[in-house]
């Protein structure tokens, strides 16, 4: 059973700009820190963002610093990535994923949502 559930990808157009979440309110356990991460096809998976959802404090992978701002809800349990200026080298499947630790290592994290599909195409 999938305790976190992402939403909010689609198809975009470049220069749009999206909103994913990451809702975790099924989980029956404390959520300390919330990453995103992509795979785009025929690409490993990398590590986008971190929040530590107790006090909001992110950190970026350097290559999305500028554009994406990850954002928590903590009475809704969510957790947002906002993409601005999408690029076609956004797209990807887009996967949240928790952990005890702000880690861009995905070893570190123990539960993952099941993705959502972003699509970037004029």
């Amino acid at each position: 059973d999938v305790q976190l559930q992402t939403s909010g990808g689609g198809l975009a157009r470049p220069g749009d700009s999206l909103t994913l979440s990451c809702d975790a309110s099924k989980f029956t356990v404390t959520v300390y820190y919330i990453s995103w991460f992509r795979q785009a096809p025929g690409k490993e998976r990398e590590w986008v963002s971190c929040i530590d959802v107790g006090d909001g404090r992110t950190i970026y992978a350097n290559s999305v610093k500028d554009r994406f701002t990850t954002s928590a809800d903590n009475a809704k349990k969510t957790v947002y990535l906002q993409i601005r200026s999408l690029k076609p080298e956004d797209a990807a499947v887009y996967y949240c994923a928790t952990s005890n630790m702000m880690s861009m290592f995905e070893h570190e994290y123990r539960e993952w949502g099941q993705g959502t599909q972003v699509t970037v195409s004029s």
